[in-house]
Order: structure tokens, then sequence, then C-alpha cells
């Protein structure tokens, strides 16, 4: 019972934090036409809710299937992929068709690939060495090595006018909204989150490592699965609403951890 006041009383004090900090945002500083501030920064603060979700809970996922509190998906190469994704269609369409080419369809093409990739890597590693997780982030970082080093060379090859065009999608950017692709996201968090609840048992059993997991009745397999697919989905959205950030999780995590009563996913 003293956990579950604790807990409630801290999510109790982030939500107060929340709504106060949203408070502000939407109405400090506002100077001129009120419905067009509040629109503005409205779909801005849904856009950074959304984000700040998909970049924490990605790297806590990947936290509880490490059992390791100081990694990032960034160590699978996801950032590196992402930005090797966009070089790739820069160079096959140009600058034209590049920036003609709407968020939603470069989130298509690019989230389902971060899927196959995470699952590939994580088949092979499983069906040669037994699930070693060492050896899938030691693979995952040299799958990065990779792509930074094929986008390097991507990069030499196309026009400098192209890369001055590629280089808007390398850094993270919050000054516009896409809203078509900020209902999806909004949608895939929503779909996680009822995904999380359900499986929230699953995973604190999981943190025990895999061959407590196994013994206790876990199917290690499928779940490691599942959860390296919503870590590929989530940071697909975020990368899609604002660019590459996903190492904000590692700061996220370590605050939460090191304020939150207690370790349980709920």
């Amino acid at each position: 019972m003293p956990s579950h006041r604790s807990g409630a009383r801290f999510f109790g004090v982030l939500g107060i934090l929340l709504i106060i900090a949203s408070i502000l945002f939407m109405t400090y500083g506002v100077k001129g036409s009120w419905d067009f501030v509040l629109q503005l920064r409205g779909k801005k603060l849904l856009m950074l809710l959304t984000v700040a979700y998909a970049v924490g809970v990605s790297t806590l996922l990947f936290q509880t299937l490490t059992h390791n509190p100081i990694l990032t998906p960034g160590l699978l190469g996801y950032d590196s992929l992402y930005l090797l994704l966009q070089t790739i269609t820069l160079f096959v369409f140009g600058a034209v068709g590049f920036t003609s080419m709407s968020v939603l369809s470069k989130f298509v093409i690019e989230a389902p690939i971060m899927m196959v990739a995470s699952l590939l890597l994580f088949r092979t590693l499983t069906r040669n060495s037994n699930g070693d997780l060492a050896r899938l982030i030691l693979t995952g970082m040299i799958f990065g090595v990779m792509f930074r080093s094929f986008n390097s060379l991507l990069q030499r090859l196309i026009d400098p006018t192209l890369f001055t065009v590629a280089q808007t999608s390398y850094f993270a950017q919050f000054t516009s909204v896409n809203v078509t692709m900020l209902i999806i996201g909004m949608s895939i968090m929503l779909f996680s989150t009822v995904w999380i609840w359900r499986m929230r048992y699953q995973l604190d059993v999981l943190m025990l490592g895999r061959n407590a997991s196994i013994a206790l009745g876990i199917n290690y397999v499928r779940l490691s699965h599942s959860i390296l697919l919503w870590i590929a989905l989530l940071v697909s959205v975020s990368t899609a609403l604002v660019g590459p950030v996903s190492f904000f999780g590692l700061l996220i995590c370590a605050l939460v951890n090191t304020c939150a009563p207690d370790m349980k996913h709920q």
C-alpha cells in the first residue's frame, strides 16, 4: 500500500507540473490574436508531447530488453539508418522529388524498413547466438557505423546543392507541424500505451533477464520481437515529426528512474 500511495503522489506531482508547463506554453508572452496563437501553440504542444512520449517510451522498452539503464535505441543504428534513408531518397529522386514528397510518404516508406531491419537483426542473432543481447548491441553499433559510412559516401557523390537540401532533414526541427503525421503519431502513441499496459507485468519479469523470464513462463522471443517492433515504430514517429532526437530518451529515463518510487512499468 505505501508503494501505491507514493506512486500515486509521484504521478500526481508530475501531472500538476505537466498542466502548469502546458498552460505556460500556451499563454506566456502572447501578443496578438488569441485564436491564432492558441491554434499554433496547441499543435506544437501536441507534437512535443507525442515526441516526448515516443522518445522516452522507446528508450524505456530498449532498456527493459537489454537490462541496462544507460542504453538507447540509437545503439542499434536507428538514427543512422534514418539519415541514410533521407540521403538515398534525395539521391534517387533529386531535390524536387525530395522536397515535394510529403512527410507521410516518407514515414510509410521508412517505418517498415526500420521495423524489418530490427526483426532481421534479432532473428539472426537469436538463431546463431542463443539471444545474446550483448552481441545484438555490438552488431547494432557496427551497422550504425556502416550506415553512417554509406551516408557519408552518398553525400560526397551528390551535388553540393542537393547536400544543402539534405541537411534540413539531418537535424531536429521543432518549428513546423505536419497535422496528418501528428494524428498518426498520436494514434500510434495510444495503441502502444494500451499494449504496454496489457504487457506491464511481463515487462517487469523481463527485467530479471532472459533465463529468469523463460523460467517464469515468458515467451521471450515473441515478446522481444514485439518490443523491437514498437521501438522501431516509435523511433520512426519521433524522427518523422521532428528529426533524430532519440538521445533525449536517455535523459528522460534517467530522470524517471531517479524520481520514481519503483521500477515497475505501470
